[in-house]
């Protein structure tokens, strides 16, 4: 972890926190979902610097290191795709393949299909690609389901704001680690669902949660889970 070099970036009137690890022209960008920071893709990063690779993992504006937007409920990804140019001109970086997860997904999509210029490979894991256009899921999807109570205006921030960073980081990670889908019955908040004598997933240490509830003390969840749901909307 000592190896990973840190920076801030200040593009699109805001200060970008990136991490960097690796040296030459081969680039990999590797992009995170929610509730993840650049942290998430520590181990890759590592592994691909060895073999000769520059890896980069910035943190999305209201993530992390990096400043919370004036507007969060107003964050598109059009904003993730020109942070994510900015950033790579600032770098004096022309071309790079894009690692994505999660809602990083589809600005990773976008970002190939309008700047084919700027990118030679994307690889993405849990969102498959969606032809641009007006988005019909929503309609499909139960009112429990996390999404549909995460994009009603202050239902996360009240969901949250009950517990601390870290209770709630800690939560998410239980609840993303199964196999079952998070719905809340009607009289039901997601943070609801997790009974707290589980214990966390044996790929997520006690320290990697001192680390994302850290952060996330900084950014705010609530930042967070509005701008990667309007992403994702």
């Amino acid at each position: 972890m000592d190896q990973v070099q840190h920076k801030f970036v200040q593009v699109q009137g805001l200060k970008h926190h990136v991490a960097e690890i690796g040296a030459g022209p081969k680039v990999v960008v590797f992009l995170h979902g929610f509730p993840e920071i650049w942290y998430s893709w520590r181990h890759q990063m590592i592994c691909l610097a060895g073999a000769g690779f520059r890896a980069i993992a910035p943190d999305y504006r209201g993530y992390g290191l990096s400043d919370p937007p004036p507007v969060p409920e107003k964050t598109t990804f059009g904003d993730l795709i020109s942070d994510l140019l900015a950033i790579l001109d600032f770098l004096e970086i022309t071309k790079v393949v894009l690692v994505a997860k999660d809602f990083g997904a589809k600005p990773a999509y976008m970002l190939a299909l309008l700047h084919p210029d700027r990118v030679l490979g994307v690889v993405t894991m849990g969102v498959p690609f969606i032809p641009p256009g007006p988005s019909q899921y929503q309609k499909h999807l139960p009112e429990g389901f996390y999404i549909s109570r995460w994009r009603e205006p202050g239902r996360a921030e009240a969901d949250f704001g009950r517990l601390d960073a870290k209770r709630v980081v800690r939560n998410i990670y239980i609840l993303f680690s199964r196999s079952e889908i998070p719905i809340a019955a009607e009289n039901q908040e997601i943070m609801d669902l997790v009974d707290q004598s589980i214990p966390l997933p044996p790929w997520f240490t006690e320290e990697d949660l001192a680390t994302y509830g850290a952060l996330y003390e900084k950014s705010g969840i609530p930042n967070g889970v509005t701008s990667s749901i309007q992403v994702l909307g």
